[in-house]
């Protein structure tokens, strides 16, 4: 069934029904769009979200990052990130997939139905056309057939008039016979112009408009098609990433299940704890007997300070909060000395009165109070120094540790670097024209010095690493070896070095380099080269190639513009990487 057979007289509910699919897909494009926007606005507060709660480089050495349940807690605000990553992709492809492309699908399909349109409205024009044609046809007809009879009868009347001439008689029988000519001919065209009506009628109601109603049929059945399209891909587009919002909300469970609390506990203990042994019990001094005594050779003569009271724990940190409650005045020895006893057979002081005791606790609280408030004002703000003296020792070990961790890292760069710039000033000598190497002379200084003033840093570390060792577990410290340039080399437990020691650093700069290759095991290949240009390799180290030659690549360029490269015959050495066009095995 189609719409040219079944509603050819609905022309206006057909142009309405069209016009009203039209503005249906607008309706569904701006719906689309602000779900795009509330997807966006989404994805942007998400993150925000997890810019505002996502660890800053400033706070990723704080204690607490090496916690599993911190670690999994910033999982969660980089997988809530990829989340919002993944919302503003659907976003993104809402808007080119549906909004986009059904925004210019409408705008072709309004131009087709306005073209259909416009062919209806000519045609049904045409035919209004003919219609008039034939409408003043028919009354041309009518009236000068009206006048042919009237013209008939005036004839007769006149020929039947015994006064009218014969003259006038012919004047009236010719005067019918003309009107009646005229007659047939208005009656002829109106036949003609009724015939051609007909068929015309015919063409615009049996193949015209019916033509341009199936044209609007298939353009609305079309429409309806896209616009089903456009709703399966508004669920399509956001199950093209389901799987990947799953690997996210995976990720968020597995940082759930990553947070161990035993290991947390450690953690908190190894970043911690002091080494410290616990404070002995505090000694009892019976001041009662001096009191009761007269003689001078009694204890209240010089009692002990609180220092003393503490015995072997003075030199540890007795408080073991921030906030210390009071001590207890009874507990504690006063720093003050006392009146001297009177004489032998003296009166007893007026001082202590009838309760020396009482005199005693009073003279404590006045010395005491204070030196404690002193106590903490240290306990706050220990002083800083460069051997980490003021950290409890365990905490000391790893600092000095992990000091010694980045100068040797520090020490094997600058002995890398120094190793390059004597291949390099070797190669300057022997080829005068690839470089002056006068040029290096300031770089090799420099590093040299660099190596000098790192190999005291760490001869200095090691020493205080072996005697904080002795206040916990046993050191276990690995020293560290570097290569053939002599910048460190082994070292004993207490620091000092070994008695194999190494050449100086300078030396070992300006030393030749030699070319052991042959005696080290044969590294495998980490790419090819060809070279772009002849190179010589007259000097020592370096191997001569010809233009277009394939090599193969043993060692990459580590800045100091050398790479080490092999035949496949075994030989090695080095060629300047400029002169070759390098291809890595990926």
């Amino acid at each position: 069934m189609d719409w040219g057979t079944e509603l050819w007289d609905q022309y206006d509910i057909i142009e309405k029904h069209t016009q009203s699919g039209l503005e249906l897909v607008e309706k569904y494009v701006k719906f689309v769009k602000e779900r795009t926007e509330i997807e966006q606005n989404y994805a942007k507060q998400l993150r925000n979200l997890s810019k505002k709660y996502n660890l800053k480089r400033s706070s990723k050495d704080e204690p607490e990052c090496r916690l599993s349940s911190y670690q999994s807690f910033l999982d969660i605000v980089n997988e809530m990130n990829d989340y919002a990553g993944q919302r503003e992709l659907i976003a993104e492809n809402l808007m080119m997939n549906i909004c986009i492309d059904l925004t210019k699908y409408l705008q072709e399909l309004k131009q087709e139905r306005k073209t259909y349109l416009m062919e209806a409205k000519k045609a049904q024009q045409s035919l209004e056309s003919t219609y008039k044609q034939l409408d003043n046809s028919k009354k041309r007809f009518e009236r000068e057939w009206r006048e042919a009879e009237r013209a008939a009868q005036y004839a007769e009347k006149t020929d039947q008039d015994i006064n009218a001439t014969k003259a006038d008689v012919e004047k009236a029988k010719q005067q019918a016979h003309m009107r009646a000519h005229v007659a047939e001919e208005c009656k002829n065209d109106y036949a003609a112009q009724l015939q051609k009506y007909n068929k015309e009628q015919n063409q615009f109601y049996f193949n015209d408009m019916p033509l341009i109603f199936n044209k609007l049929q298939d353009l609305d059945e079309r429409r309806v098609q896209k616009l089903a399209q456009g709703y399966i891909l508004f669920s399509d587009t956001e199950k093209h990433v389901m799987p990947i919002i799953g690997k996210c909300l995976e990720g968020i469970t597995k940082a759930g299940t990553n947070v161990n609390e035993k290991n947390d506990s450690m953690v908190v203990i190894e970043q911690n704890k002091s080494g410290f042994e616990r404070p002995g019990d505090l000694e009892f001094e019976d001041y009662s007997q001096g009191i009761n005594r007269a003689s001078s050779d009694s204890s209240l003569g010089t009692p002990k300070g609180p220092m003393d009271l503490l015995g072997k724990n003075r030199s540890k940190n007795f408080w073991l909060f921030s906030k210390k409650s009071k001590l207890s005045s009874s507990t504690l020895t006063p720093f003050s000395t006392p009146p001297a006893p009177s004489p032998a057979n003296g009166p007893p002081s007026p001082k202590f009165g009838r309760d020396p005791l009482s005199y005693c606790l009073k003279e404590i609280n006045k010395t005491v109070k204070p030196r404690i408030s002193s106590f903490r004002t240290l306990r706050r703000s220990p002083t800083v120094t460069e051997d980490f003296a003021h950290l409890p020792p365990e905490q000391r070990r790893k600092r000095l540790q992990q000091k010694l961790e980045e100068i040797c890292k520090e020490l094997q760069k600058e002995v890398d670097q120094s190793e390059a710039l004597g291949k390099m000033k070797d190669v300057y000598e022997k080829n005068p024209q690839m470089g002056d190497p006068a040029s290096l002379a300031s770089q090799i200084n420099q590093t040299s010095q660099n190596i000098e003033r790192l190999r005291a840093e760490l001869n200095k570390y090691e020493t205080w690493l072996a005697e904080a060792g002795g206040r916990g577990d046993t050191l276990r410290y690995k020293t560290h070896t570097f290569n053939n340039n002599g910048a460190h080399d082994m070292h004993s437990p207490d620091g000092a070095h070994s008695d194999e020691s190494t050449p100086d650093a300078s030396q070992a700069i300006y030393a030749e380099f030699d070319d052991d290759f042959e005696d080290e095991e044969v590294t495998a290949p980490i790419g090819k080269c060809t070279a772009m240009y002849n190179f010589p390799g007259a000097s020592e180290g370096t191997i001569s190639m010809q233009e277009g030659e394939v090599l193969a690549v043993v060692e990459e360029d580590k800045g100091d513009g050398w790479t080490r490269v092999r035949r496949n015959n075994g030989d090695e050495g080095y060629i300047p990487t400029s002169y070759v066009t390098i291809n890595l095995n990926k």
